[in-house]
């Protein structure tokens, strides 16, 4: 391997300051997110009646076949996004706790993505009150761990220079 001729051979290169804990609180609140699309799926799947009966509330020109078609349809996508979910939230907690610094900028980009669809769910009165709490809990977590990434002792964690490939 090829020596930098402007470093010293005997001096180590720098290394990465180990997380601050802003950024360990973040990563946390960030496996609670996972955690909390586990729960939002299983009290989702439990939910099938209460959820078939809104939806027909919603649509009452609707047949049986229809509205059992409807609440079969919202499961799966409700399973696919709680799937979904556990994947980023664990993504993110891992890129952030190795001080990726495109890491908190994706974690926003997706925390955005989350308070508009929430902001929708809201506005179109759609789901059941514990579905609609754990939506809110879930971003309320979410904000969380967005504050504590762009904290100044994060920042500087996230923006030392990195050793070895990134």
């Amino acid at each position: 391997m090829a020596r930098d001729p402007g470093f010293p051979s005997n001096v180590p290169p720098p290394q990465r300051p180990s997380a601050p804990p802003s950024v360990l609180t973040a990563v946390k609140l960030m496996y609670a997110g996972a955690a909390l699309s586990v729960v939002t799926l299983i009290v989702g799947l439990t939910q099938k009646e209460a959820i078939r009966k809104a939806f027909a509330a919603n649509n009452p020109n609707l047949t049986d076949s229809q509205i059992n078609a409807g609440t079969n349809l919202g499961l799966g996508f409700l399973a696919f996004s709680a799937l979904v979910g556990l994947g980023l939230w664990l993504w993110m907690a891992h890129a952030s706790k190795k001080g990726y610094a495109w890491a908190r900028v994706v974690s926003s980009v997706l925390f955005g993505l989350n308070t508009v669809a929430f902001i929708f769910v809201l506005a179109g009165a759609s789901g059941t009150a514990i579905q609609n709490t754990a939506n809110l809990v879930t971003w309320l977590v979410g904000l969380g761990a967005v504050v504590f990434l762009w904290r100044s002792d994060s920042s500087a964690y996230f923006n030392a220079p990195r050793a070895g490939p990134a």
